[in-house]
């Protein structure tokens, strides 16, 4: 129960339908989307393609998304990658030979071509009701008249202040800065675009007059793209076989490489076969046991997870349980580990900015969707009079030659937003979600135990201070108590305390016995979830 004596939020409960996104006014277009006729897909999609004009420092068009999707009465569910790919000139002989050796955030050899709108219109003319024009209503609305800048959104933008200026995106710095908390914000060259997406499908946003804009704002920095690539980026999304692995009474789904849910479900795997540490959710056993697990997974995230259609990622073997038996045996509760085994090895033989939204409509269909620019802002890069914002996706690659996820002609990088969803039974038991860049897969697994072997509830899942292993350092959020940092520190981490918050998520619990839904929504955030 919550103490109600403490600021906070409460979990918010309905009967009948549901959405949690990351604005309000997004969660509200997602429910208009299903009092119009649409279902939890159509509403999916309205609420991404609005929180690109309202939240444009996480996402718009010029991104990429992944989608599961859970049709009430099916046992399957169904997984979207709607990731981009590099363009066909991008061989690591062009890098080599030009001396490229990494990539900046700003840089046009960081754009991949952007999958997001090409992805939407793939779902909604495959499981929706509604179609594309009807999604893009409240974005192009909202993009003409203005919306009211939140907090969190003037503190993104406020940080990314210089990289604006750097990558020469004026328009978004009006008077010279990012607009503060209130100011009206209009985005009349972005409501064009997507009038011409809602006018002529995908083909508004990867052909003709938009595509050329956007490659010859590339071209003019040195980028390889052309409006061939693009034109092949219209029907680039795919639909795939999503991941699974049992974790206390539920199934837990995933997207495939190459997104990196794969590595939630390894941590799954690692942590429940310890079960719930002996001091609690926020005790220093239970911290050190999940980022010593994490420290495992991202090392072999980022020697084998690549695109599974230009390299071969050990999926099984990553999840089958004598790996992640062994990985959990080197985890000592006393001290952190000095040294690790190599990736995709332990005891075996051998074999790397968003918003998330959740619905959930009245037949029971649920949708888990992600929709990203990767960086805040992207890569900065506004291209022409487009009004779009192109993300830097491709610097999830490595310039690395042979190795498995080194950025080659038509390739997608390895990526880091995963929509995730819980069933039982089959049926859909949770879509969920927590977004922000690398801390994705620890951060689903510690929203996952702390309402499953803590005994949180939704809400509480979701506010509970973060922690997250990064180059090296323990990051943690402020909030945690003294004696767990002490506790930590005594271990050997090397700790900071994080600026800015890991991520934020949102989660829709589906009882269908006694017919409620109970959604939360993260106030690291400005969002909420609402229902009916």
């Amino acid at each position: 129960m919550r103490d109600f004596h403490i600021p906070g939020r409460s979990a918010v409960y309905a009967g009948r339908a549901m959405a949690a996104t990351s604005m309000p006014v997004a969660t509200l277009a997602a429910l208009d989307a299903l009092r119009a006729g649409g279902n939890a897909l159509d509403a999916a999609v309205t609420a991404a393609a609005l929180l690109g004009v309202v939240e444009p420092q996480s996402t718009g068009i010029g991104g990429d998304c992944f989608c599961l999707y859970k049709e009430a009465g099916s046992p399957d569910v169904i997984a979207l990658n709607g990731s981009g790919r590099a363009p066909a000139a991008a061989t690591i002989d062009h890098y080599e030979a030009h001396g490229i050796s990494s990539l900046e955030a700003t840089s046009p050899h960081g754009v991949t071509i952007p999958g997001a709108v090409g992805a939407w219109e793939t779902l909604l003319e495959a499981h929706g009701r509604r179609g594309l024009a009807a999604a893009l209503a409240p974005a192009i609305y909202y993009a003409e008249a203005g919306f009211a800048v939140s907090p969190r959104v003037a503190a993104d933008w406020a940080n990314s202040e210089d990289k604006l200026r750097r990558a020469g995106a004026h328009a978004l710095l009006p008077n010279g800065h990012a607009p503060g908390v209130g100011t009206l914000v209009r985005q009349p060259e972005l409501a064009a675009t997507l009038r011409s997406i809602a006018a002529n499908g995908a083909r508004g946003f990867y052909e003709g007059p938009v595509a050329a804009a956007l490659v010859a704002e590339l071209r003019a920095r040195g980028g390889l793209h052309t409006e061939a690539d693009f034109s092949e980026g219209r029907i680039a999304a795919r639909f795939v076989r999503p991941i699974k692995r049992a974790f206390d009474g539920l199934t837990i789904w995933e997207c495939p490489p190459n997104g990196s849910g794969l590595l939630a479900l390894m941590l799954l795997g690692i942590l429940e076969g310890f079960g719930p540490a002996p001091d609690g959710p926020l005790g220093p056993i239970r911290v050190h046991r999940h980022i010593e697990a994490a420290r495992l997974v991202y090392r072999d995230r980022d020697a084998l997870l690549a695109d599974p259609e230009q390299a071969a990622v050990p999926v099984d073997h990553l999840l089958s349980d004598d790996y992640l038996a062994s990985l959990r045996s080197l985890i000592r509760d006393d001290v952190a580990m000095t040294d690790l085994p190599r990736a995709g090895e332990a005891l075996l033989p051998a074999h790397r900015d968003t918003v998330y939204l959740c619905v959930v409509d009245e037949a029971g269909n649920a949708c888990s969707f992600i929709n990203s620019t990767f960086e805040s802002f992207g890569s900065g890069i506004l291209a022409g009079d487009t009004g779009v914002i192109l993300h830097n996706r491709g610097l999830g690659f490595r310039l690395e030659r042979g190795h498995p996820n080194c950025i080659a002609p038509r390739k997608r990088p390895m990526h880091t937003i995963i929509p995730g969803m819980a069933t039982q039974d089959g049926h859909a038991v949770m879509p969920f979600g927590v977004m922000g860049g690398h801390y994705q897969p620890m951060g689903q697994s510690w929203f996952l135990t702390n309402l499953r072997h803590y005994g949180l509830d939704i809400q509480q899942a979701i506010d509970l201070p973060r922690a997250f292993p990064y180059a090296g350092m323990l990051e943690l959020e402020p909030t945690f108590p003294q004696a767990t940092i002490d506790g930590l520190t005594q271990r050997g981490h090397q700790i900071t305390m994080t600026r800015r918050p890991h991520g934020g998520g949102q989660a829709i619990l589906i009882d269908r016995q006694a017919g409620v839904l109970t959604g939360g929504s993260d106030p690291r955030k400005d969002g909420c979830a609402m229902g009916y």
